[in-house]
């Protein structure tokens, strides 16, 4: 019951688990093991098995299912993360390391263009520019980790499976 929907007993439910939760939780189990599914009906569904099966059905070498969090009002959810340089920037991509009841702990991920961390602030720095999310061709992983209450969110979507070198 994400985004203050109603709840059974006729109040706003913040609390109780919902499709968000649900696909976050099945993007970890994604993560976390090898299932084979050559059945491919929607190329960016977030159920898609196995992972790497949003770059290529064929592809195995990917850690991580990258996603977007939206807001009721569609916007991408973001959080901050340190580049090598010393820079703080915003990033709207996150990696799942944990689900607990309907919270997550996630990693966030860095958008890269060619050559650099793309920085996704607006021109008066008070939000997202969305239309800087077309440079982003590539992702890091960083060592920013965050825990968000999932009821909050209405939407997630999933971007691109991709190798971060979790483990490396």
């Amino acid at each position: 019951m994400g985004c203050g929907r109603k709840d059974n007993t006729g109040g706003t439910s913040h609390r109780h688990e919902g499709c968000v939760s649900d696909v976050v939780k099945t993007i970890l189990d994604i993560q976390n093991q090898a299932v084979e599914d050559d059945c491919d009906n929607c190329g960016t569904s977030c159920y898609l098995e196995p992972l790497g099966g949003l770059v290529s059905p064929t592809r195995r070498n990917a850690d991580t299912r990258v996603f977007m969090l939206l807001n009721a009002n569609g916007l991408p959810f973001y959080a901050f993360f340190s580049t090598p340089e010393g820079a703080v920037l915003p990033s709207v991509f996150f990696r799942v390391e944990d689900v607990y009841d309907s919270c997550a702990t996630l990693r966030v991920v860095a958008p890269w263009d060619e050559e650099e961390a793309v920085n996704l602030l607006n021109d008066d720095e008070t939000g997202i520019s969305m239309g800087l999310l077309s440079e982003v061709v590539s992702f890091k992983k960083t060592d920013t980790c965050l825990t968000v209450d999932l009821s909050c969110f209405c939407g997630v979507q999933c971007v691109k499976d991709v190798n971060l070198h979790i483990c490396d």
